[in-house]
């Protein structure tokens, strides 16, 4: 069978496999071992299945995604969380919308310590959701501003998905997560005024809190001391070159653990609970990026992603229609598979078209996790409003996409602006070289 075929085929497969509920992992590894024996041989097919397996499991570069996993669930645990709310509020709670404006905030901070959307959204939609309502805010502006702020967990360093793009495209993950400041910041500051321009157009929906005088302001910023102290640890000793990225995990895993303890949060249940949850999730993403890369030899076995970056370059279409076709195809992915998924299944298709344009796979890498971000609020699926949903089950999804609509135009003007001036992702990461 011609190879080019045979993958167009595998690839059909997949996807037949992945709307049948097969986990996304194992769907990706059944087709690569399948369309390698094919090609090559059987025994050879298990072997590489086996060897990937065996690699990736002793990657010490890996070992960073259950560490910070487990730093996000005992942060959690020990009430980070609902501290980095606290003190956004007390900061931005007194203007009108502010109490939104705190919750992006704090998604942001969270995002810091957890990297995880799904995560940032689920938590914040039990912490912060039942205080915008209690204190008058109407729920579109409400869940919109949970789902959308939700969102930057994959974006804020130290993000998971920063760090599996790196392993896979061969990019310091270091650079990638300083690449990944400024964008983080734009996003904020976006969202931001997405919800100064809502409430200023329907002012009921967000009225202004309670000011906090500044003897208060003091308690609750010394009471949020544990999680303003584990992200100035991490993110100074990282980007201050005092322990690599890794060693980074493993201190905010022992801190968060710490600090759990220190509050008396931890129980035996909630402890095995929380080893349970960081195995469940690192057990997936192990076995996504294990099927990826078996998939992976396959299809670069075939040629595939090089007739297709060759075709595409001498199809005579400008520079930005083919990066329009790739974004629009992304934010569809986005919506409905989840983000690391989403990228490892198309990386090597993409990336080698992204390289032969002669673009950065550094800014790639800011702008893949931005366009399948955006995804995840996209009508009529998006991912973290389902989440969403999963903890505000009062309110329908009419409501969550409704409120989401403000954010999701920043989303856009965002993308815009990392796609028209990519210096916004790589200038800060140049500067420090």
């Amino acid at each position: 069978m011609d190879p080019i075929l045979l993958a167009s085929l595998a690839i059909l497969s997949m996807f037949v496999l992945i709307l049948l509920h097969v986990p996304i992992g194992l769907a990706m590894a059944m087709v690569g071992v399948i369309g390698y024996g094919l090609m090559t041989s059987f025994a050879a097919s298990f072997s590489l299945l086996s060897v990937e397996g065996i690699a990736n499991l002793s990657d010490l570069n890996l070992a960073v995604i259950p560490l910070f996993l487990l730093m996000g669930n005992f942060a959690s645990a020990g009430g980070i969380s609902t501290d980095m709310y606290n003190l956004a509020h007390a900061l931005l709670g007194r203007y009108r919308g502010g109490l939104a404006m705190a919750t992006v905030g704090g998604c942001g901070l969270f995002g810091a310590v957890c990297g995880s959307s799904f995560a940032t959204t689920a938590t914040f939609g039990q912490v912060a959701l039942p205080e915008m309502l209690k204190r008058g805010y109407a729920p579109t502006i409400a869940t919109g501003c949970i789902a959308g702020g939700g969102t930057l967990g994959s974006l804020v360093p130290p993000s998971i998905i920063l760090v599996v793009y790196g392993i896979m495209a061969e990019q310091y993950i270091l650079e990638l997560f300083i690449a990944a400041i400024i964008p983080a910041a734009l996003t904020i500051l976006l969202y931001f005024l997405s919800v100064a321009i809502y409430v200023r157009i329907y002012p009921e929906a967000g009225p202004a809190g309670d000011r906090v005088n500044p003897s208060e302001l003091f308690k609750i910023t010394v009471k949020s001391w544990g999680a303003i102290f584990l992200m100035v640890a991490i993110a100074g000793g990282i980007y201050g070159g005092v322990f690599t990225v890794t060693e980074a995990a493993a201190l905010g895993a022992i801190l968060a653990f710490l600090f759990a303890i220190f509050r008396g949060k931890i129980t035996l249940k909630i402890f095995w609970q929380t080893l349970s949850d960081t195995a469940a999730t690192t057990a997936m993403i192990y076995l996504i990026i294990i099927g990826a890369n078996v998939l992976n030899y396959f299809i670069v076995l075939t040629h595939m992603p090089d007739l297709l970056a060759t075709s595409i370059m001498n199809s005579g279409f400008p520079t930005f229609v083919i990066l329009i076709i790739l974004l629009l195809v992304y934010i569809i992915l986005g919506s409905v598979f989840d983000t690391i998924a989403a990228m490892l299944i198309t990386l090597p298709f993409v990336l080698p078209i992204i390289l032969s344009m002669g673009f950065s796979p550094v800014w790639w890498g800011i702008v893949n996790v931005v366009v399948i971000e955006i995804g995840l609020i996209t009508p009529p699926i998006g991912m973290n409003v389902f989440v969403l949903h999963g903890v505000a089950r009062d309110y329908p999804l009419s409501t969550i996409f409704k409120g989401i609509m403000p954010f999701l135009f920043a989303d856009i003007v965002r993308l815009a602006l990392l796609v028209m001036f990519p210096v916004i992702s790589i200038w800060l990461p140049n500067l420090l070289k």
